[in-house]
């Protein structure tokens, strides 16, 4: 599935400049909203986290969710002021509302190890294939030009500070499954 996601033809025609500009602007209309549905998501599992006394692991969760709302939106957020897009009365579309509405019930009904697995794709998928596409990139070089916003987005999630942010995630997953049993 993985191999499949590295070579989906969004994200490589985003590498290579030719994503048509208004198909990623409705990707970013809707990952903005799944964003916040991911923050709170987040939130919910920092707060079931302080109720069972882990203050540490609450602390980071509700950390990755200020990264989430703030740091992740605000790249989306910049990208609508270029655009000009008017997302305020923006509406899910039904993929969007299916996923949120998904993991907001996992993390909201189920064991603590469940909701913060549910979580984990998106942190590990958006990790490898930034890194994927940023290799893409590097390999293209000069020859390939593309809309900055395309960039930006390909920095965020091909950072080595977006990575770092994953693993510690991945830490946190596996020590709940490890504990839960």
């Amino acid at each position: 599935l993985i191999s499949v996601t590295e070579k989906h033809p969004f994200l490589v025609s985003m590498v290579d400049g030719t994503l048509d500009l208004e198909k990623f602007q409705y990707y970013v209309v809707q990952d903005a909203l799944y964003l916040t549905d991911f923050a709170d998501c987040l939130n919910r599992l920092g707060n079931k986290m302080m109720e069972g006394g882990d203050e540490e692991i609450s602390k980071q969760l509700h950390e990755f969710a200020v990264g989430a709302e703030e740091y992740e939106k605000d790249l989306h957020r910049s990208f609508f002021q270029n655009f000009n897009i008017d997302a305020a009365n923006v509406t899910p579309m039904p993929n969007t509302l299916l996923y949120t509405s998904y993991i907001t019930r996992i993390v909201s009904t189920r064991p603590i190890e469940e909701g913060l697995a549910v979580l984990l794709p998106c942190f590990w998928v958006y990790m490898h294939v930034g890194k994927c596409m940023l290799a893409l990139r590097e390999k293209l070089g000069d020859s390939i030009e593309r809309p900055p916003q395309f960039d930006a987005w390909i920095d965020m999630y091909g950072e080595e500070e977006f990575e770092r942010k994953v693993k510690d995630y991945i830490a946190i997953v596996d020590d709940a499954a490890a504990k839960g049993g």
